[in-house]
């Protein structure tokens, strides 16, 4: 993939990280999708994870066990032995995980799509309260995992879709997540120090970063993901926003997902080749 008007190379693979509650499986529409497109797709599992959905429904022991700072250098040292940075698309946790690694210095591009938020960020609505107080309503969580029923899974991840639709995305991809990362999402902003979802966001040296929020999203509502963006403002680094009405926090499935996969390409294209103009 060559850019025309500097004669240098964009990014040819693209990296696909996953959320919470589900696995790479999400993204087995994405992947034949985007290789069609001439791109190298890899969608590693979060570390332990590496198994079907079926499995770690039957055993959730490795998701209990999982912790965020290992996520992260798991992540790193995947994208580290590519050969050259790729493009970072990451969807609810992985949104975060995307930030995250271009604070660190990694990826030509990132796209946080119904990002979970970076430390600092304060918008807190409604749906999102009541997305994830079946699981704060049991402290308990915080030391094992997190379930949501199909219902609580429709509100919180679908509720775009009609009931048959979301039961069979959760019979298809839901697996229970490790309660501590929704819990320190929630405490965050309460404890002293840099906690795991800590960016700069000042860092003027990072890689461009792209938020997609889904304007139906309930989890991580549209309100949020704007939220996140402007805490980058004063950063010379790009950082842009776009919203889908419409779209609830599933969007990786939702019918029209390929308006979202080609949106993000599109943009990283072209702010690669922004970039590289700005450094010849």
């Amino acid at each position: 993939m060559s850019d025309d008007t500097s004669g240098r190379l964009h990014a040819d693979t693209v990296v696909l990280i996953h959320g919470l509650w589900m696995t790479p499986r999400s993204w087995e529409h994405w992947i034949p999708y985007l290789e069609a497109k001439g791109y190298r797709v890899i969608a590693p599992a979060y570390p332990g994870l590496e198994v079907e959905v079926e499995a770690l429904r039957a055993d959730p022991a490795p998701i209990k066990a999982l912790t965020m700072p290992e996520v992260v250098s798991h992540f790193e040292e995947i994208i580290g032995a590519l050969e050259t940075p790729p493009i970072l698309i990451g969807h609810s946790q992985g949104g975060v995980i995307v930030q995250i690694l271009l604070d660190h210095g990694f990826g030509a591009a990132g796209i946080a799509i119904d990002s979970v938020p970076a430390e600092g960020v304060l918008v807190v609505p409604a749906t999102q309260i009541k997305s994830i107080f079946p699981i704060l309503s049991h402290p308990s969580t915080r030391h094992d995992v997190a379930p949501l029923t199909p219902e609580q899974f429709h509100y919180a991840f679908a509720n775009a879709l009609t009931v048959e639709e979301s039961a069979a995305a959760y019979e298809r991809y839901y697996i229970p997540a490790p309660g501590s990362f929704v819990w320190s999402g929630v405490l965050a902003n309460f404890i002293p120090g840099h906690q795991d979802t800590y960016v700069n966001f000042k860092n003027e040296d990072r890689a461009p970063l792209l938020f997609v929020a889904g304007g139906a999203d309930h989890i991580m509502p549209a309100s949020v993901n704007k939220s996140n963006a402007d805490h980058y403002e004063w950063s010379k680094a790009i950082t842009d926003y776009i919203e889908f009405p419409g779209r609830c926090h599933f969007t990786v499935g939702q019918s029209g997902w390929e308006a979202v996969a080609d949106y993000a390409l599109e943009w990283a294209f072209a702010v690669q080749g922004a970039t590289m103009a700005e450094e010849e």
